[in-house]
């Protein structure tokens, strides 16, 4: 099953204390990476969590989060044409 998934593309960090449980990041999140977490941070809300993989880099998430600070984004680099799997993975 691994084998058949897309290599990430990009991964988000998201500070839990900072979000508001809204939701519009999991929502606009295509590749549907992003979930809402069952327990509570120190202000009573449910944090958007990151499911580790499936992360395309396309920074939806981000645009639509309206507290600032809570959602970042990293795209990967786009391994070499031609280059093998391992090596790209070295090179990040």
């Amino acid at each position: 099953m691994l084998e058949d998934r897309k290599p990430d593309r990009g991964f988000v960090e998201i500070d839990g204390e900072e979000c508001k449980g809204c939701g519009l990041c999991v929502e606009a999140c295509v590749p549907r990476v992003l979930r809402l977490a069952e327990s509570l941070n120190r202000y009573g809300y449910h944090p958007a969590v990151y499911d580790g993989h499936g992360c395309n880099g396309c920074g939806l998430c981000f645009f639509v989060c309206p507290e600032p600070g809570a959602i970042r984004v990293f795209k990967l680099a786009a391994p070499e044409r031609g280059a093998r799997p391992e090596a790209a993975l070295a090179a990040v």
